[in-house]
């Protein structure tokens, strides 16, 4: 356990997950604020989220990953692909950067343009079941991308991951924004109704949807899609394995054990 989290490596991941998530919070609830001269559109306010994703992923994922969201983390752990420790050290990241993000923006804004800092909730007379629905469809669709446009595994020409997952969150706010306000980040949507105090009933569709969503699309990718020729023991072991039904390369380092992974897949977002 110590191997893991004793590294300037690991500390360097745990402060990127913080920086990234504070950033791309920052910017993206500030796409959302109504000035009064002018009140966002729906389009800017999805690209303004993706075109954050996007930076972020480029800043920061060769250092951490770029998860910058606790339902991806948790889907990367699902698949096997990070140490049960490091994402625990992930969400605590993600959650305390959204926070200072939310209140950086907070202590920024005018009072009479925060209205609520775009806290997630219910619109058009939505129902929380509608809503659980909406946030499982559109994470999974952004969990997929990840999955797909960052794996190394792949010999065709995937493009720029950081474009494919920032097109992706675009795609999931041009749509869910009706809904939810679109969240398919529990950090996104519990760092303003911390700062706001404003925690709905319904505050746990942002915390089930996206994990539940997240989850399905890495255990239908990682397991069924396109799985690792691996068998249960050779995936947790703790050193690299050489797949038997592959042209002799080294398995990526995170089929290391769940819980000493030293060297976890370095996924975007």
């Amino acid at each position: 356990m110590c191997k893991e989290i004793c590294t300037m490596a690991f500390l360097r991941a745990i402060v990127a997950e913080f920086l990234a998530t504070m950033i791309f919070v920052f910017f993206g609830l500030s796409s959302a604020l109504k000035w009064p001269s002018a009140l966002p559109s729906i389009v800017q306010i999805s690209l303004a989220f993706g075109l954050a994703i996007g930076t972020m992923v480029q800043m920061f994922g060769h250092v951490s990953g770029a998860h910058i969201n606790p339902a991806v983390t948790i889907a990367f752990l699902v698949g096997n692909h990070i140490s049960f420790l490091r994402s625990v050290f992930y969400v605590v990241a993600q959650l305390v950067g959204g926070i200072t993000g939310a209140g950086i923006l907070y202590l920024v804004t005018p009072i009479n343009t925060r209205g609520n800092l775009a806290v997630n909730a219910l619109n058009n007379n939505t129902s929380p079941g509608q809503a659980l629905v909406v946030e499982i469809i559109l994470t999974f669709q952004l969990a997929m991308c990840i999955f797909a446009s960052t794996d190394k595994r792949r010999t065709d020409a995937i493009g720029s991951p950081a474009l494919s997952i920032g097109l992706s969150v675009t795609l999931g706010h041009l749509i869910g924004i009706y809904f939810t306000g679109c969240s398919m980040n529990p950090a996104r949507s519990f760092a303003p109704a911390v700062v706001m105090k404003r925690f709905s009933t319904a505050h746990w569709v942002f915390w089930f949807g996206p994990i539940i969503g997240a989850v399905l699309a890495s255990l239908l990718y990682n397991y069924f899609l396109f799985p690792y020729s691996l068998n249960v023991s050779e995936r947790v072991a703790i050193t690299p394995r050489v797949n038997p039904e592959s042209t002799g390369a080294p398995v990526p380092d995170h089929f290391c054990s769940l819980m000493c992974c030293t060297n976890p897949r370095q996924h975007p977002y």
